[in-house]
C-alpha cells in the first residue's frame, strides 16, 4: 500500500519544470553505457528520449549543461558523450568524479548563473548519478524535475544470501520513487513538461 510522500508532508510544490524557465542537466550520456560490461538495459530508447528532450530545450532557449563522469577517461571513446546528445558550442560541460554532479564541481555555479531555480535532469544511471544529482540539486535549494523515459540503468545483485538479482526496471523504478518521495518531481516524458 502506497503512502504519502515526504514532499507532500512538507507541502512541496509538485508543478513540473517548464523548459523555458529551467536549466537542463544531462548526466553521463557516455558511450561506455551503450555496450560492453557497462551496457544499460534500455539505453537506446532512453538516449532517443534524451535527444528529443535536448532538442526541445534548445528550441526553448533553455540553458543546457552536460555532466560527464571522469572515471571513464573523458578523452577516450568510451568516456565521450554520445553523439546523439553531444554538446554544441556554448553549452557547458562539467566533469565530476562522484555520483552527485554538484559535489566538488562548478555545476552549482553554472546553474545559479542561468538564473533558474528549476532544473530538469535526465541521464545514466537512474539509481546512481541521476538520483544523487537530483538529491544534490534539492539539497542546494533547486527544484529538480527528472524525465523518467530519458533515464536507464542495469541489473544488480543484492547482498541477500543467495545473491538475489534486481532487474534494471526495479532499480530504475526504485530510484525514481526515492526522488519522488523526497527530492523532486518525476515526469514520464518530455510531453509532461509544460
Amino acid at each position: 500500500m502506497a503512502t504519502t510522500t515526504l514532499r507532500a508532508l512538507t507541502g512541496a510544490d509538485e508543478t513540473p519544470a517548464s523548459l523555458g524557465n529551467a536549466t537542463l542537466i544531462l548526466v553521463d550520456y557516455q558511450n561506455v553505457y551503450t555496450g560492453g560490461v557497462m551496457e544499460l538495459d534500455g539505453w537506446k530508447p532512453a538516449l532517443e528520449a534524451a535527444a528529443e528532450l535536448l532538442a526541445a530545450a534548445r528550441q526553448a532557449g533553455a540553458k543546457v549543461i552536460h555532466v560527464q563522469e571522469a572515471g571513464y577517461d573523458v578523452e577516450s571513446e568510451a568516456g565521450q558523450i554520445h553523439a546523439s546528445v553531444a554538446p554544441i558550442e556554448g553549452e557547458t560541460v562539467v566533469v565530476k568524479s562522484v555520483p552527485n554532479g554538484f559535489h566538488g564541481t562548478d555545476l552549482g555555479k553554472h546553474v545559479d548563473a542561468a538564473g533558474n531555480s528549476d532544473v530538469i535532469i535526465a541521464g545514466f544511471m537512474t539509481n546512481m548519478c541521476v538520483l544523487f544529482t537530483a538529491q544534490g540539486a534539492s539539497l542546494r535549494g533547486n527544484q529538480p524535475t527528472v524525465v523518467a523515459n530519458a533515464c536507464a540503468t542495469r541489473p544488480l545483485e543484492t547482498m541477500h544470501q543467495g545473491g538475489t538479482a534486481l532487474t534494471a526496471q526495479q532499480l530504475h523504478d526504485a530510484a525514481l520513487a526515492t526522488i519522488t518521495d523526497r527530492y523532486g518531481i518525476v515526469v514520464p516524458s518530455l510531453a509532461a513538461l509544460k
